[in-house]
């Protein structure tokens, strides 16, 4: 007597939805931490009500110390033009400032200036408060 049954269930698991949402979420992951650009020099940044986020392809950072930095590479005062010409591209661009506060309200102008003679947005980096 044959007592096996004639619907047979398939134990397969499918793992198309799954690599999928791993896809998606893959994705998400990517587009949203191109949109923050965290620097890596340590510089205590001024604190603003309105902090809005700005994609920077370019990043000038002024230390405590007055050292100057164009995209975390180290540049001294007088050759910020020379390293932030070649960044831009003669282009319209967008240069991010990250000044520490305590230095002084001249260097950001100088900088600032400097920026804007090659034809740049300039944003300054705060942190909210």
């Amino acid at each position: 007597m044959n007592l096996q049954s004639r619907n047979k269930v398939d134990t397969a698991f499918s793992m198309a939805s799954m690599t999928d949402l791993i896809f998606l979420l893959l994705i998400f992951f990517m587009l949203t931490s191109s949109f923050i650009t965290p620097s890596g020099l340590p510089v205590n940044l001024p604190a603003s009500k309105a902090a809005a986020i700005e994609m920077q392809k370019v990043s000038v950072t002024v230390t405590a110390d007055l050292r100057y930095f164009v995209n975390e590479k180290n540049v001294g005062r007088d050759r910020i033009e020379q390293a932030l010409g070649p960044l831009l591209g003669g282009q319209e661009g967008v240069v991010v400032l990250h000044i520490d506060e305590s230095v002084p309200t001249s260097e950001l102008v100088h900088v600032a200036g400097i920026a804007t003679s090659l034809k740049a947005k300039v944003t300054i980096a705060t942190k909210p408060k």
